[in-house]
């Protein structure tokens, strides 16, 4: 791999080889899973390449394709299984300076790549109130291109469904991986090949994401006396359609206790959670809707004299809760499971009874395909890998499909199906193979069976040709 070469061919455009930075930047959030941990923490890059626009980017992946060397792209690394890293070396691509925003128009904007999600809020705010329909917990550091390619939903996924539902991304700009780059301008269906594929089928430099009404979300946590109870509160809460929520999780004792540490002096002892965000105008209808339900209101942001220091409870919720978990205890590490409706509060009971001790459930209200139901983000007390497939297997088994977080391939662990169509993109846009190579096994294997019967998050392409 010739890496001076390639500098020589990139002079003018920001490039860093400092050994301990490279690595850096060659990371994500991967030793979550100690599985990963195991089997990437060598893994590193060449050359870190920092195009500011679309025309150096352009010029990096020229170079890169006339040398044979594989490229990596990247925003903040925040996600959580190794999506972002580089397998086979080469460049890791970071798109965090291509941060401009574009356009802020009623209902959208347009923006490159490396903005930061908060950011990008906070100038839709300023401009004309306001916000993104969803982001992820990592919402102060992850930029938006890196949500889109590496995410699949968060914060806000209980009005608007993922990032794979139609509208919810209206138009991305893809610069191509060949002798000659082509840049495309993805809509409608066509989006689904660059969507969470981790930057194999092309590189993401212009965003046009759809925009919802900004509120000034009132953080809540209400108390119950067990897990179920917990449950069953956030499910009817999240059907409710009069109640404009932008989160409704379930974190099953003790874990609040053991784990929020900013927070522990509002729970009780034995108390499973719900972490809730609220319209304002949703508040009191709230209150009462609890006080039916039986709920203790724990924490209310509204009423509590001294917010110093407490972090905002979406910083609770999603993949925060297994890092917050992780700071105390290296034990644990998690699961990725969809409790299918209409059966999702019956399965969440069987599963958390199932493994009392190995693991404390914690779920996430979403709306998918116009249901509520929920994903499970369990915190799971790691022992072998062999107990981890074991416990995968069971929840595959008993109709709650796992997408594991304990591999690092679009097929077994991205929630997105690989098939012919996406296949003949990758082909089509990156003929070589040198965009963030080993994360497609369809391109690896050319045995891949697209037909393997799994339950995938994304639909596939096939259907529509």
């Amino acid at each position: 791999m010739d890496i001076a070469a390639l500098k020589s061919k990139l002079e003018g455009i920001k490039t860093e080889e400092n050994e301990k930075i490279v690595q850096q930047k060659s990371r994500d959030f991967y030793w979550y899973s100690p599985v990963l941990k195991n089997r990437l923490d060598h893994v590193t890059g060449d050359l870190v390449v920092s195009p500011k626009n679309e025309a150096e980017l352009i010029k990096v992946i020229t170079a890169c394709f006339s040398l044979d060397i594989p490229v990596t792209p990247r925003g903040t690394g925040t996600g959580n299984y190794g999506q972002a890293m580089p397998l086979s070396g080469g460049v890791i691509l970071s798109l965090a300076d291509m941060n401009d925003i574009r356009e802020i128009a009623p209902g959208r904007v347009v923006c490159g790549p490396g903005v930061i999600c908060s950011d990008l809020d906070k100038a839709t705010r300023a401009h004309s109130n306001q916000e993104m329909r969803m982001h992820p917990s990592t919402y102060h550091t992850a930029t938006i291109g890196g949500f889109i390619a590496g995410g699949s939903g968060g914060i806000g996924s209980i009005n608007f469904g993922g990032l794979r539902d139609f509208g919810n991304i209206i138009r991305l700009r893809v610069v191509t991986m060949e002798q000659t780059p082509r840049i495309l301008e993805l809509t409608g269906e066509d989006l689904h090949k660059v969507t969470h594929a981790y930057g194999t089928n092309g590189i993401i430099t212009e965003v046009e994401m759809p925009l919802a009404p900004a509120y000034d979300w009132q953080d809540m946590i209400v108390g119950f006396d067990s897990f179920t109870e917990a449950a069953s509160y956030a499910n009817a809460l999240a059907r409710q359609d009069g109640i404009l929520t932008k989160l409704v999780s379930v974190v099953a004792n003790p874990c609040p206790q053991d784990y929020f540490k900013r927070h522990q002096k509002f729970f009780k002892d034995s108390e499973s959670v719900v972490l809730v965000m609220v319209a304002p105008h949703s508040y009191d209808a709230l209150l009462a809707f609890t006080r039916r339900t039986g709920g203790r209101i724990a924490f209310d942001a509204s009423t509590t004299d001294d917010l110093k220091g407490l972090p905002p409870v979406f910083e609770l919720s999603w993949n925060h809760t297994t890092l917050r978990a992780l700071r105390v205890d290296p034990a644990w590490t998690y699961l990725q499971v969809l409790y299918p409706f209409p059966n999702q509060l019956a399965l969440t009971k069987q599963m958390d009874e199932a493994f009392s001790g190995e693991l404390i459930s914690h779920l996430e209200f979403v709306r998918l395909d116009g249901d509520i139901t929920c994903f499970g983000l369990p915190l799971l007390r790691y022992t072998t890998e062999e107990r981890l497939d074991e416990i995968v297997e069971f929840h595959n088994t008993n109709g709650c499909p796992v997408f594991n977080p304990h591999r690092f391939t679009l097929e077994e662990g991205g929630m997105k199906q690989t098939d012919a169509i996406q296949l003949a993109f990758k082909r089509e846009s990156d003929p070589k193979g040198l965009l963030n190579p080993g994360k497609m096994i369809a391109w690896d294997d050319p045995g891949y069976d697209f037909e393997s019967g799994q339950v995938w998050l994304f639909k596939g392409l096939q259907k529509s040709a």
